[in-house]
């Protein structure tokens, strides 16, 4: 990679970090790093949160769907009610989110075999596995602490060495959180696009001089992953070949020269390769400008435990035919209670069954079945996202390869192609030219025999105008405008020989 793409992405991650921690030197009394820190320890604690988008429009017209969009961006919102936090991996969040003018009502719980969402209106809940283990290799969550410690002291680290925002201050405040009346010390910094990149630079130089942190660092990250990559060694039967064939001592000075070398390197022409960065990153000198402004606000009980937080941050965008947008802001609040207390999650009751979305086999059908015809959510996945939307597009000129056949003034399609493109299952009676196709929207089935124009739809019987057969290929062809309609689509017929297939 050269340099100036070290650069690009290191500049990049820098500023996603300054958007969830600004890192400073102590002020009026406050030990922000300290500070800063401490928000990372995971606590026993109840909290609220809400989180809202708000999408400025550009000075010109707009189009209508443009005009939508910003709406419809403008109605987004999350409403944490109640937050509670058991332990690092026990959590339950019940709010809502806000759509247009829609509420949809959540529960979520989270522990250390999965996440369940519990949405109104539907049947079961949601569940997605969080098991990771694969057979035949070791359980490697014992060496998770050891490695959240690391993170937590590489985050040390980069705050330790940024400089602090222009704008910064800190006051005693007294504020109310979860009701309750709170002498507390409130710090407030704001950030804007520009100061982003003028900060990194005497980042990168304060980093390059703490050769005791850089290398403290480097062996702290070795302790904590050497020993899982030797539970994995032993795992597939090999010796060390996954690990260092150094000790740790040469393996921390080796990757000490790379990480100084490279900051170094970045850090010797910075001011060059900012204005390169800025020419090449279309709109750069917009979004990294003074019209890009992160504002932050703590306030800090004296254990220094965060018991309240704002967030505003704007992104200023450039102009363009193409951006209906000036800017685009995050507003985010939120208060902390209970911290250290005996406080439980409170989970979603999963004892009657859950739907595991990342199965391969969940369908969009299924998924909307899941929920009851006239609840919020079920219009909003099926009108809204249309998240059983299906668009086909064939060409029936024999010329052209696509899986048509034209027999008997019949347009025929393979079986599979078609029920796999519009997600319904498919059945074989086992020794017998028997099918059963079960429809994803409905769930009903649908009934054929090769060779047969005899037929059910939801259990009422049909006769179809040509029987399916089995191709020379070997494939089971069916008849394409029954199977389609049968199935929730409509046929359109273009121009040109084109058939479109859609479902809503």
């Amino acid at each position: 990679m050269n340099m100036h793409k070290k650069f690009k992405w290191l500049t990049v991650l820098v500023a996603a970090m300054l958007v969830i921690m600004t890192g400073c030197q102590s002020v009026g009394g406050l030990d922000i790093n300290k500070a800063m820190l401490t928000s990372l320890d995971v606590k026993s604690s109840e909290s609220s949160a809400s989180i809202r988008f708000e999408a400025v429009p550009a000075d010109r017209a707009l189009s209508s769907e443009d005009k939508e969009a910003i709406e419809l961006i403008n109605s987004l919102s999350l409403n944490v009610d109640r937050a509670i936090v058991q332990d690092a991996n026990t959590v339950s969040i019940q709010g809502s989110v806000h759509y247009l003018d829609k509420k949809i009502p959540l529960h979520l719980s989270m522990d250390p075999k999965g996440m369940a969402i519990q949405l109104e209106g539907a049947k079961q809940p949601f569940y997605l596995s969080m098991d990771t283990t694969v057979p035949g290799m070791p359980d490697t969550s014992q060496y998770e602490q050891a490695i959240q410690d690391v993170v937590k002291k590489a985050a040390g680290l980069v705050l330790k060495h940024f400089p602090n925002p222009t704008k910064i201050a800190v006051k005693s405040a007294q504020e109310k959180v979860n009701g309750e009346s709170l002498n507390l010390t409130h710090l407030h910094m704001e950030l804007t696009g520009e100061e982003i990149l003028t900060m990194f630079k005497p980042f990168a130089e304060s980093l390059m001089k703490d050769e005791a942190g850089l290398k403290q660092l480097i062996g702290d990250a070795y302790d904590a992953i050497y020993p899982m990559m030797v539970s994995i060694g032993e795992a597939y039967g090999e010796d060390v070949e996954l690990l260092p064939q150094e000790s740790k001592e040469e393996v921390v000075a080796s990757l000490y020269e790379i990480v100084h070398g490279s900051l170094a390197e970045l850090t010797e022409n910075y001011d060059e390769q900012k204005d390169q960065l800025l020419e090449e990153f279309p709109g750069g000198d917009t979004v990294f400008g003074k019209d890009t402004v992160l504002k932050l606000d703590y306030y800090f009980d004296e254990q220094l435990n965060t018991r309240k937080n704002a967030v505003e941050l704007t992104v200023a965008l450039p102009a363009s035919e193409d951006m209906p947008l000036k800017s685009f802001k995050v507003y985010s609040e939120g208060e902390v209670w209970n911290i250290g207390s005996a406080v439980k999650a409170n989970k979603v009751d999963t004892s009657k069954g859950a739907l595991n979305v990342l199965s391969e086999s969940v369908t969009p059908g299924q998924v909307l079945r899941n929920f009851e015809k006239n609840s919020t959510i079920y219009n909003v996945l099926k009108d809204d996202l249309k998240i059983t939307h299906r668009s086909l597009y064939l060409d029936t000129n024999e010329d052209l390869v696509y899986p048509v056949i034209k027999k008997n003034n019949q347009t025929f399609v393979p079986l599979r192609y078609l029920t796999n493109r519009l997600d319904a299952e498919v059945k074989w009676a086992k020794g017998s030219k028997n099918i059963t196709v079960i429809n994803d929207l409905t769930g009903e089935e649908i009934k054929l025999t090769v060779g047969s124009q005899k037929a059910t739809v939801g259990g009422k019987s049909v006769t179809l105008q040509a029987a399916p057969f089995v191709h020379s290929d070997g494939s089971t062809y069916v008849p394409l405008r029954f199977m389609a309609e049968a199935l929730g689509a409509t046929l359109h017929l273009e121009g040109d020989g084109w058939i479109i297939i859609e479902r809503d």
